[in-house]
């Protein structure tokens, strides 16, 4: 096993993109990006771009950047429709993951910690 990041949000995210928990079993397909580094990224894509990769695995942390600058981990990703305030169920709100505290922060991109079991 090996714990990847998976970067979600953006349109594809808001478009359609549905709620991602800690402890979730997730199946991504994704894209797969070199930084300036030379680091692999993946990126969750479910429209466009056939995936390069699927990871498959279990979310074990989530993290958003605030309006600060920093980077705070959050119990779950809203779906898309929810952060757009069109899900009459969910608020949409981002929440601290042990504290249930709410966090302002820009919700476009968040980083999906997954403890993958198989990245095919």
């Amino acid at each position: 096993m090996a714990e990847v990041v998976v970067q979600v949000g953006g349109w594809e995210h808001e478009c359609c993109g549905e709620a991602v928990e800690v402890n979730q079993i997730v199946d991504f397909g994704c894209l797969v990006r070199r930084r300036a580094s030379g680091e692999e990224q993946y990126v969750e894509t479910h429209h466009d771009d056939e995936p390069d990769v699927r990871i498959r695995g279990r979310v074990v942390d989530i993290s958003v950047v605030d309006i600060h600058g920093a980077r705070r981990s959050i119990a779950r990703v809203p779906s898309g429709s929810a952060l757009r305030g069109f899900d009459s169920q969910d608020d949409g709100h981002l929440e601290e993951q042990h504290t249930g505290q709410l966090v302002d922060a820009k919700p476009d991109v968040f980083d999906v910690r997954v403890l993958a079991n198989e990245i095919a």
